[in-house]
């Protein structure tokens, strides 16, 4: 598996991300959830430019996205899976082949205004 690292502002979306999830769906759909980001974490290490990972020039050069739901059927917990996911990784491959993960997303959001900046990719 190729090498990946995670900016502060990823860190802090994914702990953000798993406790509105607990909060509002218990802690089953925290730990789905989780193995879900998991899983799509390492589907973009394994081959960060696979189908589905398109590249987003609008959120700076080299940028891809992932959705999560790409990455559902290799996330099943003794619980299930996450039936809808919403969320998705933004990411770019350094020249070292390292896969840096600048956020993760709320689909829902306006993109641009939550992009990795540069100082987030360091």
């Amino acid at each position: 598996m190729a090498r990946y690292w995670l900016s502060a502002a990823a860190q802090a979306d994914i702990i953000d991300i798993l406790a509105r999830t607990q909060e509002r769906f218990g802690v089953d759909a925290r730990h789905r959830y989780e193995a879900l980001i998991v899983a799509a974490i390492r589907d973009i290490a394994e081959n960060p430019i696979r189908p589905g990972a398109p590249e987003r020039p609008e959120l700076g050069a080299g940028t891809r996205s992932w959705h999560l739901r790409h990455s559902r059927d290799r996330a099943r917990t003794d619980t299930g899976t996450v039936r809808r996911p919403r969320h998705l990784i933004v990411f770019r491959t350094n020249a070292s082949d390292i896969v840096e993960i600048g956020r993760v997303l709320h689909d829902a959001m306006e993109l641009a205004r939550h992009r990795p900046t540069e100082s987030d990719w360091s």
